[in-house]
């Protein structure tokens, strides 16, 4: 059965998963030190993407144990072109420092010339980037504060079966309308907030090895209200939550499972944005097709550790059923769906 998370420690005094289940807010205490996993197997992210129907930033900070990340991406939707750039260190094992919530505390990181920064303020969030060698030389810096009215989010703890020690702690804030400037190379974009909007994806956790996973957003504003979801599948046992819900005007909507259909032919090597994706509830409260514009994909496999991932931005088309059973079309609303395999 579903169930909403109750207030309390995320783990038990045995280092597993006190209780299964999903929440509109950061309900559960993260605390790194109760982990019983060995310190390698932690997972520790802080990711930011901001869309318009223009262009977009997606800046990652993670902490895998073994393997600091540091991600920049910068995306162009007029001309169908990214450019993605990640710096990596070794073995961070915690000195990142990443927050034990998605509610306080900073991300100060910078390494071979790469600075990211995440601060809160009040009512938003102030995310800095510096990267001088981006692109080859052209560069990529700026400010943009992504603000934060009293909204719901979506929030999941999720068991993996067969591995006690492992767990999945996610929480997704959709619909921060977002202002400021990003300058890459001798040109400025401004962001302004009728029309940008972010999503951070604060994971914590320790995984299986072998994962694959598919996850959609979208941010932005329809019928006059500010409007999001998050779906995704494949990940854990989601028998207790599924990570899937709808917000409009700040309040979210909790839908049960939607299945993702991607375009023929992916599963034998076609491109991720060949052909319309589309998604169905087994429910009917979500049903919608995805037009993609471009493949931000990135593969690295080495056997023992691979990660092979394909995120397409594009614009969705469809209706959702609210929980009073109001309905709500969409219509081109910009945002991305991806299928991610990793084996670390």
């Amino acid at each position: 059965m579903r169930r909403e998370l109750r207030p309390g420690d995320l783990l038990d005094e045995h280092g597993r998963l006190a209780e299964p289940g999903w929440a509109k807010s950061e309900v559960r205490r993260y605390d790194r030190a109760a982990i019983a996993a060995n310190r390698l197997r932690i997972k520790e992210w802080d990711y930011y993407c901001v869309l318009t129907p223009e262009r977009g930033l997606a800046l990652t900070v993670a902490d895998n144990g073994y393997m600091g990340l540091l991600g920049v991406s910068w995306l162009d939707f007029a001309a169908r072109t990214e450019v993605t750039e990640n710096v990596m260190t070794p073995f961070p094992l915690g000195r990142m420092k990443l927050p034990a919530s998605a509610d306080r505390g900073d991300v100060l990181v910078q390494h071979r010339g790469l600075r990211i920064e995440y601060r809160h303020i009040a009512a938003a969030r102030v995310v800095t980037v510096d990267h001088p060698r981006f692109d080859g030389g052209r560069g990529l810096r700026g400010e943009l504060v992504l603000a934060q009215p009293p909204m719901d989010r979506m929030v999941v703890a999720t068991p993996f079966p067969g591995a006690p020690k492992a767990f999945y702690y996610n929480q997704k804030i959709n619909c921060l309308p977002v202002s400021g400037t990003i300058t890459v190379g001798d040109r400025t974009y401004s962001f302004e907030p009728d029309t940008a909007f972010g999503v951070l994806d604060w994971g914590r956790g320790v995984w299986t090895y072998d994962n694959t996973w598919y996850w959609g957003s979208a941010s932005g504003v329809v019928e006059g209200k500010p409007f999001g979801f998050n779906i995704g599948h494949g990940f854990g046992d989601t028998g207790a939550g599924t990570e899937n819900m709808v917000f409009v005007g700040g309040v979210g909507h909790k839908l049960d499972e939607v299945t993702f259909h991607l375009p023929p032919g992916v599963a034998d090597g076609a491109a991720h944005d060949s052909a319309d994706w589309t998604f169905t509830s087994n429910d009917g409260r979500f049903e919608m097709t995805f037009t993609p514009i471009l493949d931000r994909a990135a593969g690295t496999d080495l056997k023992v550790l691979a990660s092979i991932q394909h995120q397409v931005f594009g614009r969705y088309n469809g209706h959702v059923i609210l929980d009073d059973g109001g309905r709500v079309e969409v219509r081109d609303l910009i945002g991305f769906a991806e299928q991610v395999r990793n084996r670390w």
